[in-house]
């Protein structure tokens, strides 16, 4: 594999403070593709920037995060995720569409990683046959969605407002409706959420394993929970956008560290999916 022009560093996410973590702090495995193809200079500050804040959000809520490079040359050893006692799956490029059968190119794509799909599949259904606490954000909540079953929709259009137009932000604001009764309705204390957008795929048929518990004013699945494990939970949009609410971020992480912190004592669980 040969080192694009544009090219993030592992040292550039870097949190503060993470050597000054007490020795038994959880620590979390946090899976992300921090070089996906065709990175410009845009999206590796975007990549930079959101994986540093969501690494340092890890600090800051007591946990000792442990850097799960996806789009490495040489891909880390699956015990190190294993051995976790959580793990956060970050965002980043599309998911390649032949993992759930849409045939042909797909407007507006970028990003695709077949490899770093696969591997990051593998390390979601590992997390949740032994029920680690589980966060995957964006486009680790679409590949939650295939690891468990399901569907993604290749590409919304135009004119969606899931994703800043040329000229507009990049992650533009909106209102989604929680599920009362879901984890995220707990974390948040509230019905409705004002969240950061980015993306064009969203979740099509949702995996029989998982309930909806976040939807768009125009029906698009915003976020998903495992119906049978303890906590595992995918959020389309960015809580780790650091021009988002600090408050919300705070909420969802807390309560995400708070999981890792009980999950080194959960026994593994099987799972059954649906044929």
């Amino acid at each position: 594999m040969n080192r694009q022009a544009v090219h993030l560093n592992a040292h550039e996410v870097t949190p503060v403070g993470l050597w000054s973590l007490r020795a038994k702090a959880p620590t979390v495995a946090t899976v992300v593709s921090l070089n996906f193809p065709g990175l410009t200079p845009q999206t590796r500050d975007l990549m930079r920037r959101r994986t540093r804040t969501a690494l340092q959000c890890l600090v800051n809520t007591g946990a000792r995060p442990i850097l799960v490079d996806s789009s490495a040359r040489e891909l880390p050893d699956p015990a190190v995720t294993a051995s976790a006692d959580a793990v956060l799956v970050l965002g980043g490029g599309d998911v390649d569409p032949a993992l759930y059968g849409a045939g042909g190119p797909v407007p507006n794509g970028y990003g695709v990683d077949r490899r770093a799909d696969l591997y990051t599949v593998d390390l979601l259904e590992q997390s949740l046959d032994r029920d680690a606490p589980l966060l995957a954000i964006g486009r680790g909540a679409q590949l939650l969605n295939l690891a468990c079953g399901g569907t993604l929709v290749p590409d919304l259009g135009t004119g969606h407002g899931h994703r800043g137009a040329p000229g507009d932000p990049v992650c533009p604001e909106e209102e989604v409706a929680l599920e009362p009764g879901s984890r995220l309705a707990a974390v948040f204390g509230a019905r409705r959420l004002t969240v950061r957008s980015d993306h064009h795929q969203a979740l099509g048929v949702v995996a029989p394993e998982l309930r909806v518990t976040a939807v768009a004013e125009d029906g698009v699945v915003e976020a998903t929970e495992h119906l049978d494990r303890t906590w595992a939970v995918g959020v389309q949009w960015h809580p780790e956008d650091s021009h988002g609410s600090a408050a919300d971020r705070g909420r969802l992480f807390s309560a995400f560290v708070e999981q890792a912190g009980s999950g080194r004592r959960r026994a593994p669980r099987s799972r059954v999916l649906a044929a």
